[in-house]
């Protein structure tokens, strides 16, 4: 298949514009890679005349040199410089539109549930882009506690859960890992002689239960300060110097920092994100958005 991208020529109004050639474009990224026409060849599996001749296409149909060559060297103008990148984003949107458009279209609904801290990650981006290729799947998206989506999932309202899991648990896929670490404000101290005050989701919360267990066994004795059902409200509490909290180390939100080891607190461990499905979530739609999610194993933030 040969594709090419139209532009404006203004050199002159007779002319219609000149065309980007896909091959033309590969053979140039080929050179431009390996600053030499004989490697190129070698790469694309042609002869270093076929890639002369792709090039001086290109520079033609543009209207600029792209390449200074001599006997000894091939180097890139400032027009070929742009070229790269331009070349770089053409193949690809052609690439994605050749695979849109090579298979039949998913359709469907899938209720995805994800854990607060991811949603925070790149998550919008990765369901931009699953979106931009099944336009006809309808995604319905929960974000919440990892704990209130397990139960969700649980009561068969969501198909598809990247939500938290302890570890040493064995249920679903494993997506990443964090270490949990505990945070507040810079000027927050934690005296040895005082409970410490706790800033935590309400139950069922993985990170409390962790934070929880962690005093307990080590003996320190705990007070809840602040109950906050979204991250939003923990870091306000947080920032507000009303206690600390157990979170991911990833990605501690601006204003806060992790109490360093000299504050007596005792480790939290680390916590898995993993990905679960149900019914619907394992056979079609759900079963391309959840392979999207695993390919992409984003590292997670939050508490």
């Amino acid at each position: 298949m040969v594709t090419v991208i139209a532009i404006p020529d203004n050199r002159a109004a007779d002319q219609p514009g000149a065309l980007l050639d896909a091959t033309h474009l590969r053979t140039f990224l080929a050179v431009a890679e390996t600053s030499s026409f004989t490697a190129a060849a070698q790469r694309l599996g042609t002869s270093q005349s076929t890639v002369s001749q792709h090039v001086r296409k290109l520079e033609s149909a543009v209207g600029r040199t792209l390449l200074e060559r001599d006997t000894h060297s091939v180097t890139l103008t400032a027009d070929g410089g742009a070229m790269v990148g331009f070349a770089r984003e053409i193949l690809d949107s052609t690439e994605r539109a050749v695979h849109y458009f090579s298979g039949p279209a998913l359709r469907g609904r899938v209720r995805l549930g994800v854990a607060e801290d991811f949603a925070q990650s790149r998550l919008p981006d990765l369901l931009r882009t699953f979106r931009a290729a099944h336009p006809l799947v309808e995604l319905e998206l929960t974000v919440g506690l990892s704990g209130l989506l397990h139960r969700a999932m649980e009561a068969r309202r969501l198909d598809l859960v990247l939500a938290k899991r302890k570890t040493g648990e064995t249920h679903g896929t494993l997506v990443s890992r964090d270490t949990m670490a505990w945070i507040a404000a810079p000027d927050v101290a934690v005296r040895a002689d005082e409970p410490v005050p706790l800033i935590v989701c309400p139950e069922p919360s993985i990170s409390r239960e962790l934070a929880i267990g962690a005093l307990d066994r080590a003996g320190r004795a705990w007070r809840i300060t602040c109950t906050a059902g979204s991250f939003s409200g923990l870091h306000a509490a947080a920032r507000a110097g009303l206690g600390i909290t157990a979170h991911t180390r990833s990605l501690i939100p601006d204003g806060l920092a992790e109490l360093p080891r000299g504050a007596g607190l005792p480790a939290l461990g680390e916590v898995e994100f993993v990905l679960l499905a149900r019914g619907r979530g394992g056979s079609g739609p759900g079963a391309a958005l959840a392979r999207a999610l695993l390919a992409a194993r984003t590292q997670p933030g939050g508490g």
